[in-house]
């Protein structure tokens, strides 16, 4: 049965009784890499909001405290407008769609960010040592969501990950009692550093909206206790953000400038940490993209791995940790060496990722960063999932295939998401782009919508035998 009208409804009336004006429309949001769902209501005053549906309970707990407690000490973040009595449905200020991240692609000139990119980072770090040292101040840890903090059991998962699903899915060899050793080694330094603060846990630039000047944090619902290092880590070796070491080496020190006025603080020692830090949040970055990647077969998250592989030479090349990590440290050497990340290499060819979806879902994520791309919406064609004869088949299906191509109507929609594409793709390959997005939505995204990447990817091979075509659909994978 599906929940959407279900969850829709019950946002709209949540909106309509808080702000005393009407929805006159409502846009689901591309989901995020989590299980919540967002739209965009659109009020008659033409003001807007963002309603959030996600089932998990607890998880909703924490994001509610943490968002109260942050709001109430004045730090930037959504405003929790409602919550509906399940807790499962809320309404929050709307951010908008720019994300650090985003604006740090539309602008940056190679590898040089622009002059407003780095004032926004700038802002950024000024901003975090306080909002962690909040930790300290009465915070309310209990509802801390999945762990406590980040203790024994935290990094023992993420260095878990990052051999189970980079390392062994990956064929680099390694030798498992050692590196158990090095893991352990590593987790007893990195425990002894002070952690009764706030760890944000994910703090990336895609995770920080930009909005009149501003910045603003969303995303910390995963959110524990923990240690100072480990948020700063994460944002200065997000993997894509690709920032220089110089002008990491540079907001480093603009945080612990600020830190410092806040509390004592011993910079060597903090640097030393700081490196075990990095080093633990990269592991763990790559257990994800191996995850998404060769598990589910999500292969444009590996595309990251290289960038995330250069973080690790860097750092490896300049880490001062007090105690040696050999397994660990040659398992790494020999992933650098490795020709298996060489295909997901950052290419200057175009490529053009091809998907099914359906609009139940909501919109199709753009894990690029580039906000672009087409999105076709295919439930005005004849529909086969009305009839019954073909529940359990897709549009690969021959069946399937015939139906649709009987139509007049399909071989004009065709014709003109061809004449589309094609005209995109010819001006992205002169202007040297690297990433255009195709996506064709229907209702359960089981039929029409797959037909139509099948054939758009198919016709964008022989079209254009020099870019790459990245094909999937996301309600029934390839196989």
């Amino acid at each position: 049965m599906d929940n959407q009208p279900n969850e829709t409804t019950i946002l709209k009336q949540l909106a309509e009784t808080t702000t005393g004006h009407r929805v006159k429309d409502t846009v689901a949001l591309a989901p995020s890499g989590s299980h919540r769902r967002y739209y965009r209501l659109v009020m008659n005053d033409g003001s807007s909001l963002i309603g959030t549906f996600n089932d998990d309970v607890a998880e909703n707990i924490a994001f509610f405290t943490y968002t109260r407690f942050f709001e109430d000490k004045g730090f930037p973040v959504p405003h929790l407008m409602a919550i509906h009595d399940d807790q499962k449905h809320y309404i929050q200020s709307d951010l908008g769609d720019t994300t650090l991240y985003d604006l740090l692609c539309k602008t940056r000139n190679g590898s040089e960010l622009s002059p407003e990119v780095k004032s926004y980072y700038e802002q950024v770090v000024r901003i975090l040592p306080k909002l962690q040292l909040s930790g300290r101040d009465h915070f309310d840890f209990s509802v801390a969501y999945p762990r406590h903090a980040f203790d024994r059991q935290s990094m023992q998962w993420d260095l878990n990950y990052f051999k189970y699903f980079f390392l062994k899915l990956a064929n680099i060899p390694f030798n498992e009692q050692k590196l158990e050793d090095d893991y352990q080694a590593l987790m007893d330094y990195l425990l002894s550093a002070p952690s009764d603060y706030f760890l944000y846990r994910d703090f990336q630039s895609r995770n920080i909206m930009v909005q009149d000047g501003k910045v603003f944090f969303i995303d910390y619902q995963g959110g524990r206790k923990g240690a100072l290092q480990y948020d700063i880590a994460s944002l200065l070796y997000d993997a894509k953000a690709d920032l220089s070491e110089e002008f990491r080496m540079h907001l480093l020190n603009l945080y612990l400038d600020t830190l410092t006025q806040e509390i004592e603080v011993d910079r060597e020692a903090f640097v030393s940490y700081f490196h075990g830090f990095v080093l633990i949040r990269i592991l763990q970055a790559m257990g994800a993209y191996g995850y998404r990647g060769y598990f589910e077969r999500k292969t444009h998250f590996l595309q990251s791995v290289p960038y995330a592989v250069r973080n690790l030479e860097n750092l490896l090349n300049r880490m001062h940790l007090p105690m040696e990590l050999p397994e660990l440290t040659a398992t790494l050497r020999r992933l650098i060496a490795s020709d298996l990340v060489k295909p997901y290499q950052p290419s200057q060819s175009l490529t053009v990722v091809v998907q099914s979806f359906s609009f139940k879902k909501g919109l199709p994520e753009d894990p690029s960063g580039n906000g672009g791309g087409f999105v076709f919406d295919c439930r005005a064609l004849p529909n086969p999932g009305r009839e019954k004869e073909f529940a359990h088949n897709t549009g690969r299906d021959e069946c399937v295939i015939q139906y649709l191509e009987r139509y007049p109507e399909v071989a004009d929609f065709k014709n003109h998401v061809n004449g589309l594409v094609d005209a995109a793709v010819t001006n992205y390959r002169e202007r040297h782009f690297n990433h255009l997005m195709v996506s064709f939505g229907c209702t359960g995204g089981q039929h029409r919508s797959v037909y139509f990447a099948e054939q758009t990817a198919r016709h964008l091979r022989e079209r254009f035998p020099d870019i790459i075509v990245d094909l999937h659909h996301t309600v029934h994978p390839s196989k």
